[in-house]
């Protein structure tokens, strides 16, 4: 149970450190050049971890880390850059809170991980949250934030379930580090092409997107990518509900927008889903530990080295003992 609650809590540094990049972005960083943003964001995060791991892409993990890299990576920062700078980051921070249902869907259909019935009751408790939320968000409403944010939730949602499925060919740091590198490296022809050659960065920058990079992407993506390895898709796309709290909250302490009482509820909302959600996994948890701890009689080894238990012979009604011959 203890290791349920760490992979949890690692889990967890990911969606906290996504739910304060809306106002990072929108606070520190310009507004005309997204691509580059997304840019600055992953490749030093991506080259650091290589340079760690020193181990490069073999066979289908070229095309692998490439896929993986956009969906996760490239087109996702560029959508999200663009909708912190088209939304408050309360809005832009609840769109995304959509994404448990949207992974608890793909994961049934690609990996045949079919949603429990607590994590579509927390999926609800969290979506009633959001709407909440949504309802008293503070500023306008852009529609092409709106939906900017949309496809950048679609596209990680679909990333992730592959990064799932994937995971058990490639260690977790060096499959992080691919998918950081592809994504920028994809994104960087791009940015030549719509943004032109970078402009100079100003010390302010610098550290936005060094805080961008090493927290809210290295950090949180080795620690999300942790968490599809040893939790559920469902679990962890519910745990992915702390990324609109955080925004709101900080949205609240650092930007100046407003708090309701109906916000509040939404808030207490998306914990009640977090926490209902998680059940399956803990009761899978508690019923290992029972069979484990389940007592046995006396094991014997056989060819496999496998335990088998050894159950006292019953004789048969009519077997008598046998007895030697007399001399």
């Amino acid at each position: 149970m203890e290791n349920i609650w760490r992979w949890m809590l690692i889990t967890a540094i990911a969606p906290v450190a996504w739910g304060s990049t809306y106002v990072v972005t929108s606070t520190w960083l310009p507004a005309d050049s997204p691509l580059w943003g997304a840019v600055w964001r992953a490749l030093p995060a991506g080259l650091l971890l290589l340079l760690i791991v020193r181990v490069l892409p073999r066979g289908a993990w070229w095309w692998r880390s490439l896929v993986l890299g956009v969906l996760n990576i490239g087109a996702f920062f560029v959508l999200i850059y663009v909708a912190a700078q088209l939304l408050p980051s309360s809005i832009a921070s609840m769109i995304m809170a959509m994404a448990p249902v949207a992974m608890m869907l793909v994961a049934w259909g690609v990996i045949r991980e079919k949603p429990q019935l607590f994590s579509l009751v927390g999926a609800g408790l969290g979506f009633a949250g959001v709407v909440a939320l949504l309802a008293t968000g503070s500023g306008g409403v852009n529609i092409g934030g709106v939906l900017a944010s949309l496809a950048a939730m679609l596209m990680s949602s679909v990333g992730f379930i592959f990064t799932k499925r994937w995971s058990g060919s490639a260690p977790l740091l060096p499959m992080t580090a691919w998918q950081l590198t592809m994504g920028a490296v994809a994104i960087i022809p791009v940015a030549l092409i719509v943004e032109g050659a970078p402009q100079p960065v100003t010390a302010s920058e610098v550290g936005a997107f060094a805080y961008l990079s090493l927290v809210a992407t290295l950090a949180a993506y080795v620690g999300w990518n942790l968490g599809l390895r040893k939790l559920p898709a469902g679990a962890v796309g519910l745990i992915g509900l702390l990324n609109p709290v955080t925004g709101v909250l900080l949205g609240v302490a650092l930007a100046g927008e407003t708090l309701t009482a109906l916000q509040l509820g939404g808030i207490g909302l998306v914990f009640a889903g977090i926490l209902i959600g998680q059940a399956p996994v803990r009761a899978a948890v508690v019923a290992g530990l029972r069979r484990a701890r389940r007592p046995l009689s006396r094991r014997r080894r056989v060819d496999g080295g496998a335990d088998v238990v050894d159950q006292p012979r019953i004789p048969r009604r009519d077997e008598t003992p046998r007895l030697k011959d007399a001399a």
